[in-house]
């Protein structure tokens, strides 16, 4: 069974390079290429899809709107120029972002992400979401790229919160709450109201705190079942 979707970019470059891309692709099923994002919304109404390629910045509507009106959406993969909406797509359950221009190699590899968990639908695996590999993070002007493995733990600095990595450190204007929703709830939990730690980084606990790296990690007293479910 092949993968289906359509493309949605109001601009006919673009959609030629995923038209392109996707004839290489020999499990994908191309059914449509559109460049107004209300002639894919009425397709869709008639006929459904499993993926969408889907452009952010749009006249008409924006491709971040355009998914979130759709009651029941296929699985998304975004095509944009601009970096800065990664942190919402992914909030909008998108499976890949990719960043124009994007190689056959980089668009092959997101198919192949679309097409997992399609398979997996079928077998009976249950829900499409996947956790993603990454968030983007803003600091300061920029948005970075964080690999959701290297992240040790966070730590609420006033109105900031510093990502503690495996190599740096990056504080962002968030707050433990907006940090919380960014991150995949089964691998990180908030133990503390100023702390969140990656689980699989754990080395040893006590009564009072977790430690990664020996840095010692206290435990609030209101998150300490979430902390007991953890062992």
């Amino acid at each position: 069974m092949k993968l289906t979707a359509i493309a949605i970019d109001d601009e006919p470059v673009a959609l030629a390079v995923i038209q392109n891309h996707a004839a290489m692709v020999p499990f994908l099923e191309m059914k449509g290429f559109f460049a107004n994002a209300f002639e894919a919304l009425d397709f869709l109404s008639k006929e459904k899809v499993d993926l969408l390629f889907l452009d952010i910045k749009m006249p008409d509507i924006s491709g971040l709107d355009f998914l979130s009106s759709l009651p029941q959406p296929p699985m998304t993969i975004f095509t944009t120029a601009y970096s800065e909406h990664a942190v919402k797509s992914f909030e909008l359950d998108a499976i890949d972002y990719l960043l124009k221009p994007f190689s056959l190699i980089r668009f092959v590899k997101a198919c192949n992400k679309a097409n997992s968990l399609l398979q997996l639908k079928l077998n009976g695996g249950g829900t499409l979401r996947e956790v993603p590999e990454y968030i983007f993070v803003k600091s300061g002007y920029e948005q970075f790229k964080v690999v959701l493995e290297d992240i040790l733990y966070l730590e609420s600095a006033g109105n900031y919160v510093n990502f503690i990595l495996t190599d740096r450190k990056l504080i962002s204007r968030l707050s433990m709450q907006e940090a919380t929703d960014l991150l995949p709830a089964s691998f990180f939990t908030r133990v503390h109201r100023s702390y969140i730690v990656a689980n699989n980084k754990i080395e040893r606990a006590d009564r009072n705190a977790l430690y990664i790296r020996n840095i010692p990690i206290p435990i609030g007293a209101a998150y300490a079942p979430a902390v007991e479910k953890l062992f």
